[in-house]
């Protein structure tokens, strides 16, 4: 087929780089590993072709657009949570325990990957239920079918899929809070930057600082998890057992 000007073949951008032939997963993995690095900010289809020796122009047939490669980093995320979630799996214990798995390998995929954890909550918003990457959908599935398991009706257990991706998402948006002012800094107060909080305006932010500059950790996941869960259950004779 001749290209515009008629003078041969249209040229095709080669997607073969350093690492051989490109693919979808090889293309993601590298996107993430650049976030991971740099941020979401380093991110774009110029830098990512070159990150892989390949023109730009080759990443196109993996992710249509830049919208597409953030979604696909959501993808990944998700990819990873299910790849440990198999590797965790054990002897079925029941719906509430699959839910504290899956709250807790979410909780260490997203503290992996800190960079991209944002797009957990900006990607989402921004595209419909049913346009969500597959992994995503599988994710969901997973969930409610783990709440329809312990007896929650339809309206019940779409409640607490709610309450519980809120806490979830929620408390990895608090852990990864940046906290700490001068990294250099021994002294506490002066390591959070406390110095720059009015002590007249701000005395309860100021005495409390030091102790919300701690991280909860799996530990307080699963602890307000179980006050999520008990609020839902307390009196549901069909839930209680699980």
């Amino acid at each position: 087929m001749a290209n515009g000007s008629g003078t041969g073949p249209a040229r095709r951008a080669s997607d073969r780089g350093r690492y051989g032939r490109l693919n979808r997963e090889r293309v993601l993995s590298a996107a993430l590993a650049l976030v991971d690095r740099e941020g979401l900010s380093a991110l774009s289809m110029r830098r990512l072709g070159a990150e892989l020796n390949v023109e730009a122009m080759a990443l196109y047939r993996y992710a249509a657009s830049k919208d597409a490669l953030l979604d696909g980093l959501v993808e990944a995320l998700y990819l990873e949570l299910e790849e440990q979630l198999a590797a965790d799996a054990g002897e079925d214990a029941g719906w509430r325990a699959g839910l504290h798995l899956v709250a807790r390998v979410t909780y260490d995929v997203c503290l992996a990957h800190p960079q991209a954890v944002p797009l957990l909550a900006t990607r989402l918003l921004a595209v419909p239920l049913s346009r969500r990457p597959a992994a995503v959908l599988r994710d969901h599935e997973r969930v409610l079918a783990l709440l329809r398991q312990a007896g929650f009706d339809e309206a019940t257990a779409s409640a607490v899929f709610r309450a519980f991706t809120a806490w979830l998402l929620g408390y990895v948006s608090v852990e990864l809070r940046p906290m700490v002012d001068n990294p250099d800094e021994t002294d506490p107060a002066f390591r959070l930057g406390l110095h720059r909080l009015s002590a007249k305006e701000l005395p309860t932010l100021r005495e409390t600082a030091a102790a919300l500059a701690e991280q909860g950790g799996p530990e307080g996941l699963a602890s307000g998890l179980d006050a999520l869960l008990d609020s839902f259950t307390s009196g549901s004779a069909s839930a209680a057992s699980g």
